[in-house]
């Protein structure tokens, strides 16, 4: 009987919860600490990597990551594309560009960015539609920029796989990539393998996890379906906040390796 296939996934955590008051130089140290391999930067916290950073404040968030053992994985942001407002959502793809920019000029290879849910009383078409063409029109900077686009799996309603693949379909453009995101209500007769299905081919670099003891969510086949895919991304935790992170983070990185062994 053939082995299964030994899993290439790295950990690695989301500044949303832990890590959300960190500086930059603790972020880093906090993470060696703890066995975590690489981060996502979410906006507004305290590490302080924002698109208003200038040349050489960009140029020296880079240098802290290449020093270190940590990987800059990306940017977190709050980007979003599903307004009736046309002038809301040129706000967010010149956004996007902005922050697409700061994660090539810092090190970093993609942005996360979401859907945020149907606009109410219009047609859930119409909302898809102009979400994928958004996005279509981001890949042309995500190009420019070489950095990926990460689609977050995310918002009510939008957070469906089949509405994310509709979605990409739309934007059908290869810097359009998955978030997988490991939402609660995924699983269908007791498996994730059909939604995971649905997506798994535009997967990109980063899935965000949480509470891995937590049994509602099937973690251990999330992983053996990333495993059976060889996939090499980033698992990211973005778990709840907790009083004491060093210490539940170093359970976090023994219980990830037990899943994926």
């Amino acid at each position: 009987m053939p082995l299964a296939p030994k899993s290439q996934i790295k950990l690695g955590m989301v500044t949303y919860l832990w890590g959300a008051k960190w500086d930059l130089p603790e972020l880093i140290g906090n993470c060696q600490k703890t066995g975590f391999d690489g981060v996502e930067l979410r906006s507004t916290h305290k590490h302080g990597v924002e698109v208003t950073l200038n040349k050489a404040q960009r140029a020296e968030v880079k240098a802290r990551f290449a020093d270190s053992p940590v990987t800059l994985v990306g940017l977190g942001s709050a980007c979003e594309y599903h307004s009736a407002d046309h002038g809301v959502v040129k706000q967010n793809i010149d956004l996007t560009r902005q922050f697409l920019e700061l994660s090539r000029d810092v090190g970093g290879s993609g942005v996360k960015v979401r859907p945020n849910g149907f606009v109410k009383g219009e047609d859930r078409r119409r909302t898809i539609q102009r979400i994928g063409e958004a996005l279509r029109t981001c890949a042309k900077s995500a190009d420019e920029f070489e950095q990926q686009i990460r689609l977050e799996v995310h918002g009510r309603g939008t957070k469906d796989p089949a509405v994310i693949r509709q979605i990409l379909d739309i934007a059908d453009h290869p810097r359009v990539t998955v978030c997988w995101n490991s939402n609660p209500g995924e699983t269908i007769d007791g498996s994730l393998e059909t939604n995971f299905n649905r997506l798994a081919n535009r997967l990109g670099d980063v899935i965000h996890i949480h509470d891995l003891f937590d049994e509602r969510y099937p973690y251990r086949e999330l992983f053996a379906l990333l495993a059976k895919r060889g996939y090499r991304g980033w698992c990211l935790s973005e778990s709840p906040a907790t009083s004491d992170p060093l210490r539940v983070m170093k359970y976090y990185r023994a219980l990830f390796d037990q899943l994926i062994d």
